[in-house]
């Protein structure tokens, strides 16, 4: 959840309190419109290489 909360904060200035109020899957979409924003935007240089996702990421361990 922090992953994705810094993430949608990060792109989209919204405060924590707004991103909270979200529901799980209401954020993991935001999070793959943004990242599809990026992908867009920066292309990779390398025709065979894959972009990156926050939903990519794995969970780190507390």
């Amino acid at each position: 959840m922090y992953k994705e909360m810094s993430f949608i904060s990060y792109y989209f200035h919204w405060s924590s309190e707004e991103v909270l109020k979200m529901d799980h899957v209401t954020r993991r979409r935001w999070c793959s419109e943004i990242s599809a924003i990026n992908k867009e935007l920066a292309p990779s240089k390398q025709s065979n290489s894959k972009e990156k996702s926050i939903l990519d990421m794995k969970p780190t361990k507390r």
